[in-house]
């Protein structure tokens, strides 16, 4: 008596929820820049090579891993940046995957001698599919036990489909020395994502990310010839996310005391409730380490998400690493041009 309850009252709450999705995210989500904004392509003046891999709610079945890979290089001639982005993102019970390729354009415009602006265009090519084999419908379930007692269903689902289909996406970088303001909009088409034959529709994703930097005393390294500067600085920084139905914000501070870096913030919309709970998502902390040599730069991340949300901690919250290597490619004889940096957190 005790199963069969359970086993209504799922139905009941599975047919009375509307199933919605959006895009994954990244707590490093500097670290992985060109998944954040198409202007980020050639950013640090150099080339540049990187992986990201999040593993969210690993204790639960329903748990999201995400990976991608990228490469961007700055074309110095050109005041241009170029890159290409590779995304996997799969669900952990019923398989759901989402792989997509993205190539990415931006331009370098120096508006005055201390602010510069960097317009970014993206096009991806999206591929989902989907195991529907490891569903289980009610022409499988014992109606008095709850217990499965088919192996297989007579719904006719295609375990085999998937759908392929283009994105449009666009984003602007306004930044100085010490600040920077960027935008992006993802999903520009909103194009059909359904492999069933019906709409559904990708929705458009607006975001926006803001930071100041404040620089101290650096501390040295070596001595003579050999010595070296290291950054001392503190940066707080803002991101907020909006698709379809969802809202999301991440805001906290990045301390950099190079060679460590060490970052929190806190992820959620306390002024605006979903299913009548308050949003509050998790508290991230970060470490990192960055390796700065004459002509190159290694970064190394670690970040935690610890769960505050109705899921609780339970779920196992959300782990991710980073890697992210960038080296000069630029002629050494040639002079430099006078290129201000972009001054955001390298995670």
């Amino acid at each position: 008596m005790i199963k069969r309850t359970l086993f209504y009252i799922s139905c009941i709450l599975l047919c009375s929820r509307v199933v919605t999705a959006q895009d994954p995210q990244y707590s490093q989500f500097y670290a992985a820049p060109l998944y954040l904004n198409p202007a980020f392509a050639g950013s640090t003046n150099q080339s540049r090579v990187g992986i990201n891999y999040r593993n969210q709610w690993p204790a639960i079945d329903a748990n999201f891993t995400t990976f991608s890979a990228f490469y961007d290089t700055y074309i110095e001639d050109k005041n241009s940046g170029v890159g290409v982005l590779l995304t996997r993102d799969r669900e952990g019970i019923l398989g759901l995957q989402s792989i997509s390729v993205a190539f990415q354009y931006s331009y370098d415009l120096q508006i005055t001698k201390g602010l510069s602006f960097r317009p970014g265009v993206q096009f991806a090519i999206y591929n989902r599919s989907i195991n529907f084999d490891k569903l289980t419908f009610g022409d499988q379930f014992d109606p008095l036990t709850g217990e499965v007692i088919n192996p297989t269903s007579a719904e006719g689902l295609n375990s085999g489909q998937s759908k392929f289909f283009p994105d449009l996406s666009f984003g602007g970088l306004l930044y100085s020395k010490r600040a920077w303001l960027g935008f992006a909009a993802h999903h520009i088409t909103e194009p059909n994502q359904s492999m069933l034959g019906e709409e559904s529709r990708l929705p458009m994703k607006l975001s926006a990310h803001a930071g100041l930097k404040f620089y101290f005393t650096p501390g040295e390294m070596g001595s003579g010839f050999y010595r070296k500067e290291q950054e001392r600085s503190v940066a707080p920084a803002i991101q907020y996310r909006h698709q379809g139905e969802f809202d999301q914000m991440d805001v906290g501070f990045y301390f950099t005391f190079e060679p460590l870096i060490i970052g929190t913030w806190y992820r959620g919309v306390p002024f605006k409730q979903v299913n009548g709970f308050n949003n509050n998502e998790s508290v991230v902390l970060l470490v990192g380490f960055t390796k700065k040599g004459a002509k190159d730069v290694l970064n190394i991340g670690y970040s935690y998400d610890y769960t505050i949300s109705q899921l609780g901690p339970g779920s196992g919250g959300a782990h991710e690493f980073s890697l992210v290597y960038s080296w000069s490619t630029r002629n050494p004889r040639k002079p430099p041009k006078d290129k201000l940096m972009i001054p955001c957190p390298d995670f």
